[in-house]
């Protein structure tokens, strides 16, 4: 399984955003010239992220986007789901049921009534996965990245770029 670019474009970006003044917002030229990435593609993904709320646009001049929701209360998973989708990474075909031994019209109940064990493997450890994925959010990436992991130096000027000092 792989997730596109754009769930790491998405918590880059979100993570910076955290940085912007309550009544100011950010543009995409310049999260994505900040980052070095594209442009046209983190377009895409931040309609993705307003459709699911947790950005919002904000018009006019100076506009551009802004955190819709407390960093607290985005955690990856939203961000995950925004990006790639809702539906399951599994998909069972359920091909057990096309077996040569098997007479397509009288399938047994084990091929029938009961899910099919590799179904039931995928989804648990997709549970797993979103259970632990909810667990981090964005307040939390801004702590471990700005407390634990930047200077005070990158800090700093991180800050003024996106403050265009």
């Amino acid at each position: 399984m792989r997730f596109s670019v754009g769930v790491e474009y998405a918590l880059h970006c979100l993570l910076y955003m955290i940085n912007i003044e309550k009544d100011r917002s950010v543009g995409i030229r310049d999260l994505a010239t900040f980052q070095g990435i594209s442009e046209t593609y983190l377009s895409k993904v931040y309609a993705k992220l307003g459709k699911s709320g947790l950005i919002k646009s904000v018009p006019g001049v100076k506009g551009g986007y802004a955190l819709a929701r407390d960093p607290g209360n985005i955690t990856f998973w939203d961000v995950v789901e925004a990006v790639e989708g809702k539906e399951s990474f599994f998909q069972c075909a359920e091909i057990r049921q096309n077996t040569v031994l098997l007479d397509k019209e009288k399938l047994p109940d084990s091929h029938t009534k009961c899910p099919c064990l590799i179904k039931v493997v995928m989804d648990d450890a997709e549970k797993q996965m979103k259970k632990y994925l909810e667990q981090k959010t964005l307040a939390w990436l801004h702590h471990e990245v700005y407390t634990n992991i930047l200077s005070e130096e990158i800090r700093e000027a991180t800050d003024q770029w996106f403050r265009k000092e």
